[in-house]
């Protein structure tokens, strides 16, 4: 590889990476690893009644990589897809700017996609390959849903539970169904939260969506009744939450470690709401995002402490850093 070609080889990889927004990949790593968690409590409290088997530490990082890798792949795919809204919206992202080549960074992304099936398929459960391609075409439908109003965002929670199921089902052999009923509450738990983070994603978005033609619910409502919406709509899960509890439809056990944890993301969810009322237009709109994905993020780590309270509380901890670290790493709101 001549000198050349090993220079435009590393700027396309820096501009690919640049524009898979690592920050984001929390929100499928953790949701991901709700399924895992899981997966552990069977295996460790019924090892008598169950054929799941404790994965071993290689196979759990594997599943990790590709939990968060899978974020990365998919925006590709997504500002494919949404390179006329982000020519207003992002005019300096990699993609619109010319720095990443559309065609080769989305060739790219394929190749991935395949590599993580065949390892899937191969390594880990073949059944839950169904999940990771259920992911891609979520993502792919989530583009032509956003731009009609609250079913973008449905969309899109129903592609952020597809993680949890992909976990679960990598993990190994299973008989046990991951629809019950308290462990679908949590999937809708993980909708909510996904759902709702993405519509507070719209107000930075709003200029190039109206432009566009996509009608998220801030270009339907426009900018000061949807600043109303975002600083109600902020207790969504805890009242969802509260409700699956009351009708016994969420029955799992409450520790501590849950109410603390619980608590907390509450404090984030309602601060992000309070931010978006505040600065629903600005230079602060983007700022925001911060604590938006981090009330996203810790609230799925909370969601683990049904399973696993000690990892729940590592993983809220470590999210709310690096989400923190990694989102600083894009400071640029055009890009």
């Amino acid at each position: 590889m001549g000198s050349d070609t090993r220079e435009v080889f590393i700027k396309f990889i820096t501009a690919y990476i640049k524009s898979m927004r690592l920050y984001y990949s929390f929100v499928t790593g953790i949701a991901g690893w709700i399924g895992v968690a899981y997966y552990e409590l069977l295996a460790r409290h019924h090892p008598e009644r169950t054929i799941e088997v404790l994965p071993g530490d290689e196979k759990k990082i594997v599943i990790l990589c590709l939990l968060f890798l899978s974020w990365g792949i998919n925006q590709i795919i997504n500002d494919y897809l949404g390179l006329k809204e982000d020519r207003i919206n992002a005019p300096e992202r990699p993609m619109v700017t010319g720095e990443l080549d559309a065609n080769k960074a989305l060739g790219l992304s394929i190749v991935m996609l395949i590599l993580a099936a065949a390892v899937t398929w191969l390594y880990l459960e073949p059944v839950a390959v169904i999940f990771l391609l259920a992911g891609v075409i979520f993502n792919i439908v989530y583009e032509y849903a956003k731009g009609h109003g609250i079913l973008g965002n449905i969309v899109f929670g129903l592609m952020i539970t597809m993680a949890p199921f992909y976990g679960f089902y990598a993990c190994g052999p299973t008989q046990a169904s991951f629809l019950a009923s308290h462990r679908t509450s949590a999937l809708l738990l993980i909708l909510i939260i996904n759902g709702l983070m993405t519509f507070y994603t719209y107000f930075k978005d709003y200029e190039g969506d109206k432009a566009a033609g996509k009608e998220t619910l801030v270009v339907r409502y426009g900018i000061n009744k949807a600043r109303l919406i975002a600083l109600f709509a902020t207790f969504l899960p805890t009242v969802t939450f509260f409700i699956l509890r009351a009708t016994h439809m969420l029955e799992v056990s409450i520790n501590s470690t849950f109410v603390i944890l619980g608590c907390l993301t509450i404090l984030m969810q309602a601060w992000t709401g309070f931010l978006y009322y505040c600065h629903a237009t600005g230079e602060k709109t983007y700022a925001s995002l911060k604590m938006n994905f981090r009330a996203c993020v810790c609230g799925e780590a909370t969601i683990v402490a049904f399973f696993n309270p000690e990892l729940a509380l590592w993983l809220f901890l470590m999210s709310y850093m690096l989400v923190g670290f990694l989102f600083d790493l894009h400071a640029n709101p055009r890009s």
